[in-house]
């Protein structure tokens, strides 16, 4: 790809106190381990679009942070001209403003394009998506789904440009790493469907999914997006707990996708459905779920420790935590890019004659469940371990 040189004078002035930065900091890193290294000089350019939301504020923070990556641009439709630190105001001095400009201008000179645009937003930017010559990471929903029928039910409406749907890589490591690498277009998963599946996969790559999975996850405020609305205004949720959108919430059929691409891939035919209950919780971040599964009576709490650790072999980002033991909670991961699995090896039902059994998975959803895969997702593409710049601990308590 040809790259387009920043002409902006302001732009060359910051570079070069970028530079400056970047020579305090070498020199201050030799006495100070716990200074940050300074950036190496093959960076990856990235735009964020969308950056005035909480999505977009993650991307902001993670990318600010990452050894390989500089963010050169930042677009909006509002607080234009505005420093990012005037709205996220966790930042301190960028040097960068919102910028108001087309995709095919944002994406002038950049190597990856993060899109962290609303649900039916970035699929009104699909012309532009096919042009651009930039990677792009959208963090919408509106190409996870490869069925159209699937996103008329669940969106609201039919899609714009429904011969996209299926050509973007599902971003989800965990499933697609391999195809991830080098890829061009990455669909980067919902909260709660990373949530769900993760807890899920290695049930549906042993081929032991049969019948429904029933759901309750509860989700924080967080995730309801940077602009207020009555069920997420403060005296309504900071003491309550609500159900939405039971059994038709837009996560599922890509739940359900996700769960049969993983049992075909193992050589399995799914037969399974989900049956999914999401809970407005009171708390800002993070997701709990729990999902109960029936599972063959002769299966031993062996062989779903064996599925559990196999699937997840400890290099990841999933923390496998067992059987019995301390169970997945949203305190352990908040911040951070991991997620925390454990799960309960229930008796044989005598009315069904089958097992039960209850997986849990609590992650950020802002994090891993957000922005956060989203950079993963990245850093895969570009050929760099998934871990670079994300695998910091999560906050605590």
């Amino acid at each position: 790809m040809v790259r387009q040189p920043f002409l902006d004078p302001d732009k060359i002035v910051m570079s070069r106190l970028a530079r400056g930065r970047a020579m305090v900091c070498r020199c201050l890193s030799r006495n100070n381990p716990l200074v940050t290294a300074p950036k190496t000089p093959e960076q990856i350019r990235a735009v964020v679009v969308g950056g005035t939301g909480y999505g977009g504020a993650e991307l902001i923070r993670l990318l600010l942070a990452h050894p390989r990556v500089e963010l050169c641009r930042v677009t909006s439709i509002d607080h234009v001209d505005e420093p990012l630190e005037a709205v996220h105001r966790n930042l301190s001095a960028t040097g960068l403003t919102y910028e108001k400009m087309s995709l095919t201008d944002a994406a002038a000179g950049m190597d990856v394009v993060f899109l962290a645009l609303p649900h039916k937003v970035s699929a009104t930017f699909a012309p532009e998506i096919e042009t651009i010559a930039a990677r792009v990471v959208d963090l919408s929903g509106d190409f996870r789904l490869r069925s159209a029928d699937d996103y008329t039910s669940f969106y609201g409406g039919p899609h714009p440009h429904p011969h996209l749907l299926g050509t973007f890589v599902y971003g989800l490591p965990e499933l697609h790493r391999e195809a991830l690498a080098g890829a061009t277009r990455v669909a980067s998963p919902g909260c709660f469907a990373t949530t769900i599946a993760l807890g899920m996969l290695p049930l549906a790559a042993a081929g032991a999914l049969r019948g429904p999975i029933h759901t309750v996850a509860c989700t924080g405020s967080s995730g309801s997006g940077a602009y207020a609305k009555a069920g997420t205004h403060h005296p309504l949720r900071a003491s309550n707990l609500k159900i939405y959108k039971p059994l038709a919430h837009q996560h599922t059929p890509e739940i359900e996708q996700t769960l049969r691409d993983a049992a075909r891939k193992h050589g399995h035919e799914p037969a399974f459905t989900l049956q999914f209950v999401p809970v407005s919780a009171p708390l800002v971040r993070g997701i709990l779920a729990n999902s109960f599964v029936e599972i063959d009576a002769a299966v031993t709490r062996e062989q779903v420790a064996a599925w559990m650790h196999e699937f997840y072999p400890g290099d990841g980002f999933v923390r496998v935590l067992g059987d019995g033991g301390r169970q997945a909670e949203v305190v352990d991961v908040k911040g951070s890019m991991f997620a925390e699995l454990s799960w309960t090896f229930g008796e044989v039902d005598p009315a069904t004659g089958r097992r039960q059994l209850v997986v849990t998975t609590a992650l950020d959803n802002l994090v891993k469940g957000g922005a956060g895969q989203g950079v993963s997702s990245m850093n895969l593409m570009f050929g760099l371990p998934e871990r670079t710049g994300i695998d910091q601990p999560a906050l605590w308590p």
